[in-house]
């Protein structure tokens, strides 16, 4: 990792990202003999999309991940000669195995790698291709896939489209290579887009959930439902996450009986600075996916992030009015995680000013808006750069009559994840340009508030050692 690169202000400690380059979407997540691994879109070439390979990380607690060597890349000449694009990975038989979309030119095809040495080299299958998309989806936006085992068969969902929107064809083997197409698992309408990307069908208690990233809204989304006849009926449709940059998310089932999803985390700066930067993109925390019982998606940071903390801070009892705000000593830092408690009162906004500088002309604002029954981001001022993204973003949410607005919010420098009373979700990206913008302060408008409690985290860094370039 070169110097730049690690003393950039902006890079992330806790967060997952790889040594340098570019990284997307997360792929073949897997909990494999004790040990969580996590491949990844990966360009080894420069902060850039192009010639993308898999890139490899593994940890044993899901927080502290270690380099792999690049898992799969371009075969020159062949099916995947223009890149190793998203797919997943599979225990068949006890033979860990990838599938992936192979792509040559404009065509992108399902493709098969397995492995002889529990995850460390791969060897591409002398079938692959091993699917031809059917008459009714699109021939070359066919990519992505999603796989589950009923009984002693193979089913396998891809992302494309039919008739200029979004679907998910489905298909069904015994052996990985010889497919059967069973129809459409799903296809959504124009609200929901004109094409499908990184599909992921599980089932979350009595229900099954299908996630969704769909072209050209740049947005994760979810439909929950019953499956029968190899169809999905959906009973809840909802958004994952509106911050603004997580995207193409996967998930997977661990030991313990949870089901664990990763983001890709965009960068919000322009293409100029990503490349000056020498790195772009990173992966989200894991997150646990469970359903209320009405069947809305709720994301809770994973248990194992607690073994991170490290200096303590709270304040408690804190009147907040409207106007210009005080910032408690206790409350500072660019590297923590944060759990902040709030009586509304009367106020029609409430939160907190983060990652501010004492002056005001840098602060991110993280609010609840009673009036306009929103969580609300807004990076009007996150930065005084003029390569980092501004826009507001704002997602539903209503407190019910008396109940506390609960916060718990990591801020990992560039990176903020936000998770409002198990019900709200939203990851952003800031970019604050002085080195003083470290405060943190209760906010409220059109009323009084108060912060009930708030308690600080210093976080570790998840690397151990410094890190090498990927070979």
């Amino acid at each position: 990792m070169g110097t730049h690169i690690s003393a950039d202000p902006h890079r992330p400690g806790y967060h997952f990202l790889p040594p340098s380059n570019w990284m997307n979407d997360p792929n073949g997540l897997i909990h494999w003999r004790g040990e969580y691994h996590m491949f990844y879109q990966y360009n080894p070439h420069g902060a850039f999309h192009g010639t993308i390979h898999w890139g490899h990380a593994v940890s044993r607690d899901l927080v502290r991940w270690s380099d792999r060597p690049i898992a799969l890349a371009p075969t020159p000449d062949s099916y995947d000669q223009d890149g190793i694009f998203s797919g997943c990975m599979i225990d068949h038989h006890g033979i860990p195995t990838i599938v992936y979309t192979g792509v040559r030119g404009p065509t992108q095809r399902p493709c098969l790698a397995t492995s002889p040495d529990d995850l460390t080299t791969w060897v591409k299958d002398p079938a692959n291709p091993v699917i031809t998309p059917p008459a009714e989806v699109d021939q070359y936006d066919f990519r992505d896939h999603t796989l589950w085992r009923e009984g002693d068969t193979w089913y396998q969902g891809i992302g494309t489209s039919t008739h200029g929107v979004g679907c998910v064809p489905l298909f069904r083997s015994r052996d990985l290579r010889n497919w059967e197409y069973l129809g459409l698992l799903f296809s959504g309408d124009a609200t929901t887009g004109s094409l499908w990307e990184c599909p992921d069908f599980f089932t979350l208690a009595d229900r099954h959930v299908l996630l969704l990233s769909p072209i050209p809204f740049n947005r994760v989304i979810y439909f929950s439902g019953r499956y029968r006849d190899h169809r999905l009926t959906p009973e809840v449709q909802g958004e994952v996450d509106l911050g603004g940059c997580l995207y193409a998310p996967q998930s997977f089932s661990d030991a313990h009986g949870r089901r664990i999803m990763f983001g890709w985390l965009q960068e919000n700066r322009s293409v100029e600075a990503q490349r000056a930067a020498g790195w772009s993109g990173v992966m989200s925390l894991p997150r646990v996916l469970t359903l209320h019982p009405d069947g809305t998606l709720v994301q809770t940071p994973a248990a194992e992030l607690t073994t991170l903390r490290g200096e303590h801070r709270r304040v408690e009892r804190i009147a907040i009015a409207a106007g210009s705000p005080s910032v408690p000593p206790e409350l500072h830092g660019n590297q923590i995680e944060l759990r902040a408690t709030f009586d509304t009162g009367r106020a029609e906004q409430c939160g907190l000013a983060i990652c501010r500088s004492p002056d005001g002309a840098e602060e991110t604002l993280i609010f609840y808006d009673r009036t306009a029954g929103a969580l609300v981001i807004d990076r009007k001022q996150s930065s005084l750069s003029a390569d980092a993204g501004h826009e507001r973003r704002a997602a539903p949410f209503i407190l019910e009559p008396g109940e506390p607005l609960d916060l718990r919010i990591f801020i990992d420098h560039s990176v903020l994840e936000i998770f409002a009373n198990d019900r709200v979700a939203m990851a952003a990206r800031i970019y604050p340009s002085r080195a003083d913008s470290r405060e943190i302060a209760p906010i409220a408008a059109g009323g009084h508030a108060t912060l009930t409690a708030c308690d600080v985290w210093e976080l570790d860094s998840i690397w151990s050692a410094p890190r090498s370039e990927l070979v």
